[in-house]
């Protein structure tokens, strides 16, 4: 608290960029977690709430005749505009939020405070709800050829690798730690997922140290392993996933890539994804396009095209699909790196697990699929988030671009996963809000340095509670759709407005489909629920049965004899009947409460609050 000098500012004005109504008032409170404006002008009691560590930006504009404005840009794509009165206000509120957003010290993170009141045994078993070890054995590993190994456990082959990997069983110690030895930052080949039906194996790495002429016999061997794991296929693919340029500037260094003649029996190829810099680039191109007040068709659609952001997202989606096919109608291994194998290597191998097993489409299996490749693996989301005051030049929206490609895929098999978009743009959130500790850090290394699993909560079991409202109402289930393979032509790309106008109101339409058949599974549920209930009742009844007892008198004398039905079928029916909105539907006039506990944690995320 110690950063708020102002915690109350009143009379704010909060601007609608798209809706031609007037400004709301209200009153802007800044606590030790989030910045809260509550709307006077309101009927119902109207709040937004912004979570400071989603703020990426704070800007104040020149001053206007109503008053100081003051524009925030967040992570999660929210752009809140402010108008404050008074100009001392104003520069309070900048300077308390610059810092607020940009914390210094890991230990200042919201997830070291957040306290959902849960007790230490359900905190404990939160943190295990994922085991990565159960995956595997789903992929029948161990086997004849692969190994779960605790190699790694005091981080001497790598410093950003879990503390166990899986390998090929005949890779001997000697070949792992000098294969680390000739991987940028050690990052050796290690598997990441097992096609059953075909022993075709999907690996990982980052760029070998080659330069222009260097070779490794270890590292040579060890790819040999890898193949070898595969008996039915004579060779194995090595994937770079960045441009050839990229790639042959990384020589100069002494990097670069694989020579295909020091290594037996592979063929080599490169996937033209852009680095992290060209797509931080590209974002900020297409959040312009996004805040654009009243673009012509013309202008809308040549900003999204020299954006590149659908191109970007296209390149990523056919290097998952080519890794797919790979494996599973090739049959061959496939060994995949970048440059350290934390970004793209992340985005290609998940995207490639999520094509060809349908359990990672399930809540559960999603789950497990980021712990493996991205949590695991040690993609630094605490740099490319910015979690931290660090490197701006270190941002970038490598996860945010893995989730939009899920999204795409959504899109193109609506009945293919559990979960819905709604789901998606949680998890994007909390990647981002530093409320849970799952994202926290750059690797499994610095969690267990900053105590991540005895000080904070797992988003996982969160996310598990709201299943109801984040499952997706056209899932067909498990074994309905096997692999996926999706049409990557550029047509079959859909600009993302649900995720990058998510917050500006008057551009959604007015009926959301998924809210509908949410509600109305949520009815049916009730109405089978009520008829459950009146069945059990059945047997307690004297006489005959309720459609009887509640005949009309046209049915002659027996009905007159007839013992009068209890409550429940008359009047307990008619709810079960009635074509009236259900309870699910009727809307709860909010009361004009007293403001909440402004320094309480808010336990379920900040989107619900959302004007």
């Amino acid at each position: 608290m110690e950063h708020i000098s102002t915690p109350k500012v009143e009379n704010v004005k909060l601007l609608d960029r798209y809706a031609n109504r007037k400004a709301a008032t209200g009153t802007l409170y800044l606590t030790a977690t989030h910045l809260i404006y509550v709307d006077a002008s309101a009927e119902v009691r109207k709040e937004t709430w912004i979570l400071h560590h989603h703020i990426s930006s704070v800007e104040k504009l020149p001053l206007t005749t109503a008053g100081y404005p003051l524009l925030i840009h967040c992570k999660n794509f929210h752009v809140a505009h402010f108008v404050i009165g008074q100009e001392r206000d104003c520069h309070d509120v900048f300077t308390s939020l610059l810092k607020l957003s940009q914390p210094v010290k890991p230990e200042e993170l919201y997830a070291f405070s957040y306290n959902p009141k849960m007790s230490k045994e359900n905190r404990e078993m939160g943190w295990k709800l994922i085991d990565l070890k159960l995956d595997y054995q789903r992929m029948g590993i161990p086997n004849d050829y692969w190994e779960v190994t605790d190699i790694n456990k005091d981080y001497e082959v790598c410093s950003t690798y879990p503390p166990e990997i899986v390998v090929p069983r005949a890779a001997t110690k000697a070949v792992v730690m000098g294969s680390s030895r000739f991987r940028s930052r050690g990052r050796i080949p290690v598997l990441s997922y097992l096609y059953k039906e075909n022993n075709a194996a999907l690996c990982r790495c980052s760029q070998p140290l080659a330069g222009f002429s260097a070779r490794c016999l270890e590292d040579e061997q060890m790819l040999q392993a890898i193949r070898e794991a595969n008996p039915g296929s004579p060779f194995m693919y090595v994937v770079d996933t960045r441009p050839k340029l990229n790639a042959m500037a990384n020589r100069a260094a002494g990097k670069g890539y694989e020579n295909e003649d020091n290594y037996e029996n592979i063929r080599f190829k490169f996937i033209g994804i852009e680095n992290i810099h060209v797509m931080r680039s590209s974002l900020q191109k297409l959040l312009e396009v996004c805040e654009m007040k009243s673009p012509s068709m013309s202008d809308f659609l040549t900003g999204l095209e020299n954006s590149g952001w659908l191109r970007h997202i296209k390149a990523v989606m056919d290097a998952g699909v080519f890794l797919a096919k790979a494996v599973r109608e090739e049959r061959v291994s496939v060994l995949v790196h970048c440059s350290d194998g934390w970004d793209r290597t992340a985005q290609v191998c998940s995207l490639a697990g999520l094509l060809l097993d349908p359990f990672y489409r399930t809540f559960k299996g999603f789950m497990v699929l980021i712990e493996k490749e991205w949590i695991a693996m040690g993609h630094k989301f605490s740099h490319r988030c910015g979690h931290l005051d660090g490197d701006p030049k270190e941002v970038s929206p490598v996860f945010t671009q893995f989730v939009e490609c899920v999204w795409q895929l959504m899109q193109q098999f609506p009945c293919s996963f559990e979960f819905n978009e709604r789901f998606l743009l949680e998890l994007h959130d909390h990647v981002y809000s530093c409320q849970f500790g799952n994202f926290l850090g750059t690797c499994h290394k610095e969690r267990e340095e900053l105590r991540i699993f005895e000080k904070t909560h797992s988003l996982w079991p969160f996310l598990l509670q709201r299943k109801q409202e984040l499952r997706n109402p056209l899932y067909r289930g498990f074994t309905a759709y096997k692999e996926l393979q999706p049409n990557t032509l550029p047509f079959s790309f859909q600009f993302w407005c649900g995720m990058y106008n998510r917050f500006d109101k008057g551009m959604h339409p007015k009926q959301c489909v998924l809210d509908q058949l949410l509600s109305c599974i949520s009815q049916k549920v009730t109405l089978e629920d009520n008829a459950s209930e009146l069945e059990n009742k059945l047997p307690f009844l004297d006489g005959p049965l309720p459609s009887e007892g509640c005949s009309s008198p046209k049915a002659g004398p027996a009905a007159a004899k007839a013992p009068t039905p209890p409550q429940d079928c008359g009047e307990g029916a008619a709810p079960v009947l009635s074509n009236g909105p259900s309870l699910g539907h009727q809307k709860h006039k909010e009361s004009p409460a007293q403001p909440r506990d402004l320094g309480a944690s808010m336990g379920d995320g900040q989107a619900q609050h959302q004007g």
